[in-house]
């Protein structure tokens, strides 16, 4: 383990105060409970410009790209950091399949590169100390995202006569 410093922890609890702000905790609410594109057409469905969808998803993917970039760059102690967060990581796995295509239609490779870097080391950080998470964590994704199951078998209504 590396030395955690004051000043690391200082800024850590500056940006969970970040995450508390009002309009943050509502935009990562929509992102978590409603937010569920499986290609990159479907974030224009479910976010489109201009939307209030659209800044919140905006906030929640640049917020963690701002925290990665922190982090990647050594400001805070990376291990650290993952002991206390994985939000990030959910951030970035719901939009992975198609960064792509982002980055194709932004003519930007880098984009969300931060967040791609820190997803793959927390994820490797996180196999290391307890395997099987992260298959465990994507099932969970993919049942979240599943759409709900209808009910088999006789309706619950009464019968009238």
């Amino acid at each position: 383990m590396g030395e955690v410093t004051h000043e690391q922890v200082k800024l850590m609890l500056q940006l969970y105060e970040m995450r508390r702000e009002p309009r943050m905790r509502e935009a990562r609410d929509w992102y978590f409970s409603r937010f569920r594109p499986a290609s990159l057409e479907d974030v224009g469905k479910q976010a489109p410009m201009g939307s209030p969808e659209n800044a919140s998803m905006r906030m929640v993917i640049s917020y963690w790209e701002m925290v990665a970039s922190i982090v990647n760059r050594g400001l805070i102690d990376e291990e650290f950091f993952f002991e206390n967060s994985g939000e990030q990581w959910f951030v970035f796995e719901s939009i992975k399949p198609f960064v792509p295509a982002m980055r194709e239609r932004s003519k930007n490779p880098h984009h969300y590169g931060n967040l791609e870097k820190h997803a793959s080391r927390f994820e490797a950080w996180r196999e290391k100390r307890a395997p099987g998470t992260n298959e465990a964590a994507r099932q969970m994704m993919a049942q979240m995202s599943a759409p709900p199951a209808k009910s088999k078998g006789k309706s619950s209504r009464k019968k009238t006569r």
